[in-house]
Parts: C-alpha cells; sequence; structure tokens
C-alpha cells in the first residue's frame, strides 16, 4: 500500500496534534498554587466534628446531609462518631470557627471552580453583621 501525499499529510497530523495538545503542554509546571485557608483559632473550638482529613474530602457531603436531616426530617442534633454531638447548623456550627468565608471557604471553591449553593439561602459572618 502506498502512501500518497505523505509529504503533506504527516507535517498536517503533527501540526493538528501540535495544536489539539497544547492547553495540555502549555501548562506543565505552571499550575496555581494549592490554597492555604485560614484556619480558626485553637480558643474557638478544641476540635472539628471529624477529623481534618474527613472534613476536607466529605465536608459537603455532611453539609448536605444535615441540610436535608434539618429541612425534610425536622432533626436538629447531628453525633459524631465518636459520640460529640453538635447543632446542624452551617452558620452556627460551622461558620462559628471558620468564621471568614473569603479566606476560608472561598480559597478552596475558587481554586477548584466549584459555586457551592450554601450561600444562597445561608449569610456568612460578614454578611449578618452589616445586616442588622
Amino acid at each position: 500500500m502506498k502512501l500518497y501525499d505523505a509529504g503533506k499529510i504527516i507535517p498536517g497530523v503533527i501540526i493538528f496534534l501540535l495544536i489539539f495538545l497544547y492547553p495540555l503542554y502549555s501548562n506543565i509546571g505552571g499550575a496555581a498554587p494549592v490554597p492555604k485557608p485560614l484556619l480558626p483559632k485553637p480558643a474557638v473550638a478544641k476540635q472539628c466534628v471529624l477529623p481534618t482529613a474527613e472534613m476536607k474530602a466529605q465536608h459537603m457531603q455532611l453539609v448536605d446531609n444535615w441540610r436535608n436531616w434539618v429541612v425534610r426530617d425536622g432533626k436538629r442534633i447531628w453525633t459524631s462518631p465518636d459520640g460529640r454531638a453538635f447543632n446542624m447548623s452551617l452558620t452556627n456550627t460551622c461558620m462559628r470557627c471558620h468564621n471568614d468565608k473569603e479566606k476560608f471557604c472561598d480559597q478552596c471553591h475558587n481554586y477548584l471552580g466549584v459555586k457551592p449553593y450554601c450561600w444562597d439561602c445561608h449569610l456568612d459572618p460578614k454578611q449578618k453583621k452589616e445586616a442588622k
């Protein structure tokens, strides 16, 4: 089998691949730095509702479950695996320690390009103060 116009086809395929793959190879080593969210002062609470690693990986599921249990089932208290009881409230439990939405929540959410719908209903502590 003879390849006609190989002198044009092969460079054309190479040029196509270079253009198509440009976003991949142009950003090598240029990723944005991982955010460092402002952590709460230890005096506010000794411990979070779950260990840090679990909260980083599963906080959205936890907050979503809390919302469903409070709104749909009327439950208000959540018991952690280690037996501690917490009020299922984003603003009164989570935001009591992590009270700066811009410096804590938004750091990671902006980095990952996600827009959680929590703030469609809830006010962050700064907004609460401004509303009063």
